[in-house]
């Protein structure tokens, strides 16, 4: 039969990242997270100084651009300098 042996058309899951590499949440505006693990379906992750998780669908996650990750860590310092966080 003609094409039995292809593969279906069905997209395979992005790979897991490893702990605390810093992702975009697409769904959320673009927000910067660190990767903490994997929640069922979803995948948890964090704002850059801490805080509340969150969880997302990996088809909405994607690498942090250097420029992102820049300003999230940025960011964080500020908030640090600033006695917000510690």
């Amino acid at each position: 039969m003609y094409g039995e042996n292809l593969r279906p058309n069905i997209p395979e899951p992005p790979a897991l990242p490893a702990l605390g590499t810093l992702l975009v949440d697409t769904s959320r505006a673009d927000r910067v997270g660190e990767f903490r693990g994997v929640a069922g379906p979803y995948w948890s992750l964090r704002p850059v100084g801490g805080g509340a998780e969150w969880e997302v669908e990996p088809r909405h996650v994607r690498p942090a651009l250097l420029i992102e990750q820049l300003r999230a860590r940025t960011a964080r310092l500020n908030a640090r300098s600033r006695g917000e966080v510690l």
